[in-house]
């Protein structure tokens, strides 16, 4: 059975929101979908977070100040815990759980690419991570229970830190404004904004829906390495036939531009920086979970399969973006790129669309989509619904 769709209250209207308050001010919405029903009880979080494969910390908060143990969580240690002032982070919780894989759904108004994941905290009376600032948006979904949220000043790379803390907390929170957060309320938090959740009683479970958002020195670093990968070994600077006779010490400014516009020739190819991209905002976050099935499906038994009713289901840890140039729709996922045309490209578009991914062999009536889907399979990006 599928989960529940999470559907915004004609409330909110996402145009507004976005010219107004998207990366330029919170935003508090109270009862923000029509329907709220939590996605994930406390016990399988704590379950989640024994596992060696699920990325999670443990915050607790005493006398001696904040300590952080990183997971995998034995479970004995949730029973020698303290009554309160502890929280429990688990990262990546759609990429384990459909239901809550669900979430993201609520958020498709916004660019594919820019969904990071959904991690999910459960903080006992008193339980938070303490006031610091994100460098990302995040829309923080009160699960259950209550949280109380204090949000202070925008905040930069220039703003002070506390010393020796993994948590990268702030010393100085100024409190600018401060909300009670129920079950079903949604807070959207720009990059850079104060902020500080603290749980009020126990059973307090908050979904953080995080957006990626690449810094100018990761885009540079991760393109020059992929350029200088594919670069050969005698591309090399040549004086030219002007070369004149200058003092023994000095670079001129032709010599310069020569060497800067070899740089330049390399960086501003546009199509290989698209196809580049695609591939590296694909690339798993978690390469761990994409194992493919245990034995690859022939053409035969794929089609048989589907024939026999089998539906497919994107997989949750997976990432699917596209990029149209003309009449070639370049498929990216999981770091890979499929080129495709004709019936392959509208339904590699259709795929990105629909972050459930279900699709029967109606949809594949072409046999150059079916050989796309049989790909994605066999690489542990499509899954059969219900192991059908």
């Amino acid at each position: 059975m599928r989960a529940p769709a999470f559907v915004w209250r004609e409330s909110f209207n996402v145009q507004a929101f976005l010219a107004r308050a998207w990366q330029r001010r919170p935003v508090l919405i109270r009862q923000a979908w029509q329907h709220w029903s939590n996605p994930l009880a406390p016990d399988d979080l704590a379950g989640l977070a024994c596992e060696a494969q699920v990325e999670s910390r443990l915050v607790l908060h005493g006398k001696r100040g904040w300590r952080l143990e990183h997971g995998p969580i034995p479970a004995k240690r949730f029973a020698r815990l303290p009554t309160k002032h502890w929280t429990l982070l688990v990262q990546a919780v759609d990429h384990h759980v459909p239901a809550v894989a669900r979430l993201l759904d609520a958020f498709r108004f916004l660019p594919d690419w820019r969904l990071d994941d959904v991690m999910v905290s459960y903080a006992a009376d008193g339980g938070g991570v303490g006031p610091h600032f994100d460098q990302y948006d995040v829309f923080l979904v009160q699960g259950l229970g209550q949280r109380r949220w204090q949000l202070g000043p925008r905040c930069d790379a220039s703003t002070p830190l506390l010393a020796d803390q993994a948590l990268r907390l702030l010393p100085d929170f100024a409190v600018q404004h401060e909300w009670l957060l129920e079950a079903g309320d949604i807070l959207y938090l720009p990059p850079g904004f104060a902020h500080h959740g603290v749980a009020v009683g126990d059973d307090c479970m908050t979904y953080s829906i995080g957006f990626r958002a690449p810094s100018r020195a990761e885009l540079l670093g991760h393109w020059v390495d992929a350029l200088i990968d594919g670069l050969a070994e005698d591309d090399r600077y040549t004086d030219g036939a002007s070369l004149e006779v200058r003092r023994g010490g000095e670079i001129d400014g032709a010599t310069l531009e020569r060497l800067h516009g070899m740089v330049r020739g390399a960086l501003s190819d546009g199509g290989a920086f698209a196809a580049w991209f695609g591939r590296f905002v694909t690339t798993p976050k978690y390469p761990e979970l994409h194992t493919g099935p245990r034995r690859a499906l022939s053409s035969e038994r794929f089609v048989a399969r589907l024939d026999r009713g089998g539906r497919l289901v994107r997989e949750p840890a997976s990432r699917f973006a596209f990029i149209r140039d003309g009449g070639v729709v370049t498929l990216f996922v999981d770091g890979e790129a499929y080129p495709c045309r004709g019936a392959a490209a509208r339904w590699a578009e259709w795929l990105c669309a629909h972050r459930a991914g279900f699709t029967g062999a109606a949809d594949l009536r072409a046999s150059v989509s079916r050989e796309l889907a049989l790909a994605l399979y066999n690489r542990g990006a499509l899954l059969f619904e219900c192991g059908r």
